[in-house]
């Protein structure tokens, strides 16, 4: 056993994106990488010493040799213990809830989250703080200054920690702890949910699949669906964790989770279907032969929480990012909610409900979750699901449709153009903002332009600022256009065209939704010429 503090110096280019940094895994795998990057975060939060952390991850590849690594500098950095999932496993609000639950230090999750999974894919690493939540801007800029001055990190160079089963050990001064990644996300989502009416559900007949994408959140699924709740065995599918996925793009939409979809269109369908992503922080729920869109979820979810014990008191809040539709706002403006527009990113939510201002959160990007971790929540928004069906005794198609009749419909899509050239994707955004100020007042496809802005965001709670989050064009009657580089990609450039148009009813409710945005689709082209200048037919993703 020998501590050794290794000569470095800084890699360009490791700058944590929405939530961490993400690069190809072969990058992560470079000579210093990975080390450098882990070595920053110690370094901006003060130092390792006498500090207590959690580790894990969804599982890809190259996770568990990342895993002894940042165990041997932990050590090596004098941390007092690290609580690491067995197996190097923890889905993402599992990890959040073990830092919470244990008051630590922070925790580093090893993820690329609903990015595939290969030597050839991608790799992430991300740092929560002891709120459990994703690091400010403020912590993620220290780090990515840290990773411009580098000159050296400390390993201690030992044998590898057991993870395969729970128990305690040391390496060197260090104590690892290996607990079971389940169980005590499992004892929260008891504490939430009518666990006994989900369970006379499934004894009733209710059918369900649950499609976890050969990602981390096959194991909690099981669990709390199978074992805990009655489900029959086989209602998880693709449960078993894989280094790749098993081949699959470990994203729930309908793109993707296509296996999914097919099945819950049939006439003889589950009665309910669910998906979930890499590190088990996103979901897709169906009905049988009904799709459900996130904004949708979170609108219903809002709408109906009081039914879930852990909710019975009533929202403080809600909150939802910027691009996504907004069906939650009215939902909050009928119960007489606060209601609050952040940036993307979930660490946006996080200040919100430390403040005690928002119990439920959500993003379009197939992310709900509510204050019992800082972290969006997959299955949390599954077992939501499950209770309020069984405590309505309504099918998802008469849930959404009694929903729609009280609120309208805010029809939405979002169209993704993949893996563009990064001067093209940039070209595209900047002619459209500096067209901005001139488009208040015009005509597009009978539309009329009522704002258009550059979306700013300045903290309620603390008065941070955020500049520069997306491009919104926003029409008479509360149709919009939004556009936005995403920055979960790690090749080329990917620009997200968020389409919504409102229509209140009780005529025109039941469209297509492609269809019933086929006007704001064509502004959309008019405006940017997306399709034209990017040289694509068509988007690459249709959500």
């Amino acid at each position: 056993m020998h501590l050794n503090q290794v000569a470095t110096q800084p890699i360009e280019g490791q700058k944590p994106g929405t939530s961490g940094l993400r690069k190809k895994t072969k990058v992560f795998m470079g000579p210093h990488y990975l080390e450098n990057f882990v070595q920053a975060i110690f370094d901006a939060i003060g130092g390792a010493t006498g500090k207590t952390f959690v580790l894990g991850g969804d599982g890809r590849y190259f996770s568990h040799e990342a895993a002894q690594v940042i165990l041997r500098m932990a050590a090596a950095n004098g941390a007092a213990k690290v609580i690491v999932g067995q197996g190097a496993l923890l889905s993402t609000p599992a990890a959040s809830n073990l830092i919470r639950l244990f008051r630590t230090d922070g925790g580093i999750i090893l993820s690329a989250s609903h990015n595939p999974g290969g030597h050839d894919e991608d790799f992430g690493v991300k740092f929560n703080t002891p709120n459990g939540g994703p690091a400010p801007e403020a912590v993620t800029e220290a780090i990515f200054a840290r990773t411009k001055t580098i000159q050296q990190y400390g390993i201690l160079e030992t044998v590898d920690a057991d993870l395969s089963r729970p128990g305690v050990q040391r390496m060197g001064d260090m104590v690892v702890e290996v607990v079971d990644p389940v169980a005590d996300y499992a004892a929260l989502m008891e504490t939430l949910f009518d666990f006994g009416a989900i369970r006379e559900l499934f004894a009733s007949g209710f059918r369900m699949r649950f499609d976890a994408m050969n990602a981390v959140t096959g194991p909690y699924a099981t669990e709390v669906l199978e074992n805990r709740l009655g489900a029959p065995k086989g209602t998880v599918v693709h449960g078993a964790p894989l280094p790749d996925f098993g081949g699959m793009h470990p994203d729930p939409n309908p793109t993707w989770a296509h296996e999914l979809i097919a099945e819950m269109m049939q006439a003889d369908a589950p009665d309910f279907g669910a998906a979930s992503d890499g590190d088990g922080d996103r979901n897709m729920v169906l009905g049988r032969g009904v799709y459900v869109s996130p904004s949708d979820s979170l609108a219903v979810l809002a709408a109906n929480a009081h039914l879930a014990p852990g909710y019975a008191g009533g929202l403080k809040g809600v909150a939802r990012s910027m691009p996504t539709s907004a069906a939650v706002d009215r939902v909050a403006d009928a119960m007489g909610l606060p209601k609050y527009e952040t940036p993307t990113g979930w660490k946006f939510f996080g200040n919100l409900m430390d403040a005690d201002r928002v119990t439920l959160c959500g993003e379009e990007s197939f992310g709900n979750g509510s204050d019992h971790v800082r972290e969006k929540d997959g299955l949390w928004a599954v077992l939501l699901w499950l209770n309020i069906l069984a405590a309505r005794k309504q099918s998802v198609g008469e849930i959404m449709a009694d929903h729609w009749n009280r609120y309208g419909r805010n029809y939405y899509s979002r169209h993704d153009y993949e893996a563009l050239d990064a001067s093209t994707a940039n070209v595209i955004m900047g002619d459209l903002r500096a067209r901005l100020d001139t488009l208040p007042g015009s005509t597009v496809e009978g539309m009329r332009i009522s704002s258009a802005d550059d979306f700013a965001y300045t903290d309620p709670v603390d008065g941070s600022q955020a500049t520069g989050q997306g491009l919104r064009i926003v029409f008479d009657g509360g149709s919009r256009i939004v556009l936005r580089i995403s920055g979960t990609g790690t090749e080329g450039a990917t620009i997200r065209l968020y389409l919504e148009r409102y229509v209140a009813g009780p005529e025109g409710l039941g469209e297509e939704p492609q269809k019933a945005l086929a006007p704001v689709i064509r502004a959309a082209e008019t405006l940017t010429g997306l399709r034209e200048r990017s040289g694509r037919s068509e988007p690459d993703v249709v959500t």
